[in-house]
């Protein structure tokens, strides 16, 4: 176990970031809950935000040069100007549709902006720069200022070239300034790290060695996101990063159960620490890999003025990255755990490893062998998480964690294991790895919750547009006791509110 902060230590993290910080705990915060989200999934919605036609260049392998575009921001505001950088290759006419994602009574996205006919172009292929960087620097295709009642949530602007239908996305997020009960962190850190467009130019490709953990390789969001590159095949949700694969079905159940939730980017964490002042609760959630040093201290000052936490993730706070604005891109630099204690590929040698782990903030962290697949073991029934489940000790949820995952509990004062077991490398085949979900409490009765997994959406729900993973073990989709669960988890962040 690794030691982590005491009550002291964390005060002094909280005035090593910034005296504005210090605030009382929430709890004397009063913030007042919005009906926004509610009122918002009450508008008509629709499923034409799916794709229904898509093509994968076979040459690349990732991309849709038919038509790809990205976003000029990542995360925006009301008032600000989104430009959206199209390619469509052969020339061809297109069209941009906006949706808002949420629940919908069932239907999974509003439209909120359809756009005339536009012009498409083929845009230029960049050559790769430092680090094999693929920084686009396109010419905008279309612009829209962002208007107020964008309620703060992921958008996609589906792009539909005319000449054949083929379809990808661009995706993004409206973030506002309100206070909410709840903080949704996009992981689009991760999102980026993992996209290989045009081919072979992801943060783990170095031209050389495949699945590289090294700090050779740089990626930009200035490009398109290409196909979904790992554990399964989703060519219909292109553009869209990692978003409808891990995170979706929360966004989805959490906006049906009519929780007050506010949507920011990891970026958005990294720039501004009064980010997650605004919340009763943080939401880390599905495969939240790549932070910087500023993400970590800033969340740990939060925790430390009373903000509660949930990793409902995992491999979360893994790889250690700095930022670029210039390029709006960011390359490793080094991992949030000690030598050894993730699965060491070669590379990783050649990157720091130092303190601060991701234990002391999780909970638990990344440990070797990273991978693999698990039922979720209840260990500790009496305890808050299992209230309303009926679950006992020893019994379990079938297939939900997986397919990596937290291990190695830190030595924090209060630390509570509610769920352990042996991860798998197929059914019935162990592979040597135990993850850990862990409770452990903040200095404000506060806490934060570590779930040890990136499949605990999918025990939610199942929007449409959602894949369901299978490799190592496979999760089976909503149950009403992971549901619950997660019910006492957000509850408990929320009581300060009336």
């Amino acid at each position: 176990m690794t030691r982590s902060p005491d009550r002291r230590q964390w005060l002094s993290v909280a005035a090593a970031t910034g005296s504005s910080l210090m605030l009382p705990k929430l709890g004397a915060a009063k913030l007042v809950r919005s009906a926004a989200v509610k009122s918002e999934n009450a508008k008509p919605g629709t499923q034409q935000w799916l794709l229904s036609k898509t093509r994968i260049d076979p040459a690349t392998k990732y991309r849709c040069p038919w038509i790809e575009g990205y976003a000029s921001h990542a995360s925006i505001l009301p008032g600000e100007t989104l430009e959206v950088m199209v390619s469509t290759d052969p020339v061809s006419e297109f069209t941009i549709d906006f949706y808002r994602l949420g629940y919908y009574a069932g239907d999974g996205g509003r439209l909120v902006h359809a756009s005339e006919k536009l012009q498409g172009i083929v845009q230029p292929m960049p050559s790769p720069g430092p680090r094999r960087i693929q920084n686009c620097q396109w010419t905008p295709s279309f612009e829209i200022e962002i208007p107020d009642d964008w309620l703060s949530g992921v958008y996609v602007g589906k792009l539909t070239e005319l000449t054949n239908g083929v379809q990808s996305y661009v995706i993004f997020i409206v973030r506002d300034t309100r206070s909410a009960e709840l903080m949704f962190q996009c992981s689009d850190h991760t999102w980026q790290a993992y996209n290989r467009w045009p081919s072979q130019f992801s943060l783990y490709d170095n031209g050389e060695t495949p699945w590289h953990w090294g700090g050779e390789s740089q990626v930009s969001f200035n490009r398109p996101y290409g196909k979904y590159c790992q554990i399964l095949d989703a060519p219909l949700s292109i553009g869209s990063g990692e978003f409808f694969l891990w995170e979706f079905p929360f966004v989805n159940w959490l906006e049906r159960e009519g929780y007050d939730v506010t949507y920011v980017s990891n970026s958005d964490l990294h720039r501004d620490a009064k980010q997650p002042l605004r919340c009763d609760g943080f939401l880390s959630v599905g495969h939240d890999e790549y932070w910087t040093i500023e993400m970590f201290r800033n969340l740990q000052a939060a925790i430390a003025t009373g903000v509660n936490v949930g990793f409902f993730s995992g491999n979360a706070v893994c790889g250690r990255i700095v930022w670029d604005d210039a390029t709006r891109s960011f390359h490793r630099v080094g991992v949030f755990g000690p030598p050894g204690g993730t699965r060491e590929f070669s590379s990783m040698s050649t990157l720091v490893h130092e303190r601060p782990y991701a234990n002391e903030l999780v909970g638990a962290h990344s440990t070797g062998p990273v991978t693999g697949g698990a039922d979720w073991i209840c260990t500790k029934p009496d305890h808050w998480l299992y209230a309303g489940t009926q679950m006992q000790q020893g019994d379990a949820i079938p297939g939900v964690v997986g397919w990596e995952w937290h291990g190695d509990p830190a030595e924090i004062a209060g630390l509570e294991v509610v769920a352990q077991g042996p991860t798998q490398s197929a059914p019935g085949v162990p592979n040597g790895g135990e993850y850990t979900a862990t409770v452990y409490p903040g200095p404000q009765d506060n806490f934060v919750f570590n779930a040890a997994t990136c499949w605990w959406a999918d025990g939610l729900s199942q929007p449409p547009g959602y894949v369901r993973p299978s490799v190592y073990t496979s999760p089976q989709g909503p149950d009403s006791r992971l549901q619950q669960m997660t019910h006492n988890v957000l509850r408990r962040m929320r009581r300060s509110l009336p």
